[in-house]
This record gives C-alpha cells, sequence and structure tokens, in this order.
C-alpha cells in the first residue's frame, strides 16, 4: 500500500514529525538523490526541514527540480559575500520586545513560532531557525501589554517561522487575547502551511478562525507545481469560512523567473481563488543571494503579463528596503537611479534609499 494511503499521512501532526531533517535522508523519498559533503554543510549552517508531502511534489531531475531547489540544502549555500548580513531588513533595531516587530506605525507582526513545516532555503528570516524541534513559547503577555499601549495599531500580524505549526488551541488564546483589544481592527495570518502542509487547514482549524472575523490569510505559493488537489481544497476550507486568502511569491532564480511559469502560477492561484497579491525581489540576505535576480527583472516580467492576465491575477512588485526601510512598489523596469556601489530607490516618505544591487546587472 501507498504510503500516501496510510492514516498517518494525512495527520498534519505526523507530517511534522516526519519531516526530513537531514540531507542523506532524502533518498527514502527521492529514489536516486545523490546527498553531498556540500549539501550536508549547508545543512550544518541553516537547519533543514521539509515535510514528506512537500517533497512529493518534486519530479525528476532532481538537481533541477523546483521543489528541490527551494527546500533542500545546496553548495550555492556556502558562497557568503562577506558584507551581508542576516538581518537586512532592519526587524531587530524594530523589535521592542522579543518576538514583536514594529515597522509600520499602525501594524505590528508577531513571530508566533521559529519553526515551519518546510524550512525554505530562500528564507530572508532564517536567522531565527535554530533547533528542529517546533517551538510553541511565546510571550504573549508581552505582546498584548506592548500593544495595548500603542493605540495607533490598528492590525496585528501572525507570522514566524509558520503559526499553523502551533495547535488550534494555542492559536485559538493568541487571537482571542488579541481580539480583546479595542483598537485593533484587523487580523492577518501569514502562513505557507496551505502550500507545505494543506492538511493542517483542516476543519476545526477554519471553524476557529472564523470566530475571529475580519481576519485574513496571506499564504506563499512560488511555483506552478505547489498548486496542488490538496492545496486548492485548503484554500476552499478557508473561503467556506469567510476567510479571504492573498498570495505573495518571491521571484527565485531558478524556480520562477521565467515569464512561463509566472504567467502559469498565476493563472493557477486564480482557479483555486487566491489572489497574487505580490511578487517580492529576494532579500541580499546572507546565504540566499543565488536565489536573487537583477532588480529589473520583476518588473519587467509584470510588464510582459499584462496583457496575457486580467488584474486580480497580476501582482505587484515589491522591494524590501534595507535597515527598516519598509516595501515599495516597482511597477515598471528602470524606475531607479545608478548610485555609488547600488542603485537609489526612494522609500515610502520619498526619502532616498541606497539598495545594494550592482548597476551593471540592472
Amino acid at each position: 500500500m501507498s504510503i500516501r494511503n496510510n492514516k498517518e499521512w494525512n495527520d498534519w501532526r505526523w507530517q511534522l514529525a516526519n519531516r526530513v531533517t537531514w540531507p542523506g535522508d532524502l533518498a527514502r523519498w527521492l529514489p536516486g538523490f545523490a546527498c553531498t559533503p556540500q549539501m550536508e554543510a549547508a545543512a550544518e549552517r541553516s537547519p533543514m526541514a521539509v515535510t514528506p508531502y512537500y517533497l512529493l511534489l518534486a519530479r525528476e531531475p532532481w538537481s533541477s527540480d523546483p521543489i528541490v531547489r527551494m527546500a533542500v540544502p545546496s553548495a550555492d549555500e556556502l558562497s557568503v559575500p562577506t558584507d551581508r548580513g542576516a538581518d537586512f531588513t532592519g526587524e531587530e533595531p524594530a523589535s521592542p520586545v522579543p518576538g514583536l516587530i514594529h515597522r509600520y506605525p499602525d501594524r505590528v507582526l508577531l513571530v508566533t513560532a521559529r519553526q515551519c513545516p518546510v524550512l525554505c532555503r530562500f528564507c530572508m528570516r532564517r536567522r531565527i531557525f535554530g533547533a528542529h524541534q517546533l517551538d510553541t513559547g511565546d510571550p504573549l503577555d508581552n505582546w498584548i501589554d506592548y500593544i495595548s499601549r500603542h493605540p495607533e495599531v490598528r492590525e496585528v500580524i501572525l507570522s514566524g517561522g509558520d503559526p499553523l505549526v502551533l495547535e488550534t488551541e494555542r492559536l485559538r488564546a493568541i487571537l482571542t487575547a488579541i481580539r480583546a483589544l479595542p483598537h485593533v481592527e484587523l487580523l492577518r495570518i501569514g502562513t505557507r502551511a496551505p502550500v507545505t502542509l494543506p492538511i493542517r487547514v483542516d476543519d476545526e482549524l477554519c471553524r476557529m478562525l472564523e470566530q475571529f472575523h475580519p481576519l485574513w490569510l496571506v499564504t506563499h505559493f512560488n511555483h506552478p507545481q505547489e498548486v496542488t488537489e490538496a492545496a486548492g481544497a485548503a484554500v476552499d476550507r478557508l473561503l467556506r469560512a469567510g476567510i479571504p486568502v492573498e498570495n505573495q511569491s518571491v521571484l527565485l532564480r531558478g524556480v520562477n523567473d521565467k515569464r512561463q511559469t509566472l504567467e502559469a502560477l498565476f493563472q493557477a492561484l486564480s482557479r483555486i481563488r487566491v489572489r497574487p497579491l505580490y511578487l517580492h525581489q529576494c532579500d541580499p540576505v546572507a546565504g540566499i543571494e543565488h536565489f536573487r535576480t537583477p532588480l529589473r527583472l520583476g518588473p519587467t516580467l509584470l510588464d510582459e503579463l499584462r496583457p496575457c492576465l486580467g488584474g486580480t491575477s497580476l501582482p505587484r512588485f515589491m522591494v524590501d528596503l534595507p535597515d527598516g526601510g519598509g516595501k515599495i512598489p516597482l511597477d515598471r523596469p528602470h524606475s531607479w537611479e545608478p548610485a555609488d556601489g547600488g542603485l537609489k530607490l526612494r522609500d515610502l516618505q520619498g526619502r532616498p534609499a541606497k539598495y545594494p544591487e550592482d548597476p551593471q546587472s540592472t
């Protein structure tokens, strides 16, 4: 009997408990996969974890498969430029209490978990991941105290890591405490679980979440191979509970940096009623440089897609500025100026901001 027909396969806790956490164990799920010492060295530097569900989305040849590229350590991670830090966007200076990031005046982000079903190799927040065990210890009292003293905060985002590695009752406790604050109007959950562990989005979870409207869920599909029947069913359960679902993709070299791939992805998302919201430039964070594309590529690809996709299927291209400058849209190619050692962009207040990009590559 196929393992996919086992009762355990459809238990999200079993999937989490049986994540593959070492490259040498991948051959169990990917027959003929060849582990290298460089992969093991990369896994030592930044932990690996992949659900069996997600691994079985991969297709041979493994060396060029986008699922493998996003989830499996590679030798490319070992070439780390000396001038790249781990916190490019400046989250740590914007963290007044542990696990809470207050970068924009009207919203805060909570790092509700320090694990994910899949530890993506391109993660801009990879610095927070340590041991492979799931972390469910959240400083909720400190978060609530801080938010209660900041009435300008009208939206709270649950992120991480992935909030959906937490038990449903723990999530309920967090949402209940936040919803009790009268000035908090909106709740948002950022999660890749519909992509990497769709069975986690079960009826019990959706019944709980629908008690906390208005609540939005933003997920993270990057490639059409991820838009499976199971993922569509998870999205359908969320929508039936009245929870809008939007998507933020990251433009990744060797994964989705072709017009045809993005067109197929955004069309597939529209079919399952997920709105493509943003396409992000991959941040220059230590260990993920090999995923980055020239800055001009994102706006150029979206320009090429405009005649092919309707307005609800076409995302905006976003760039996260360094040192807390915030996210800005770059909707058209060449909307920047060369600067010494990089490019000159403008932040949300119109102030000049230097972005570390080789002008010759644009």
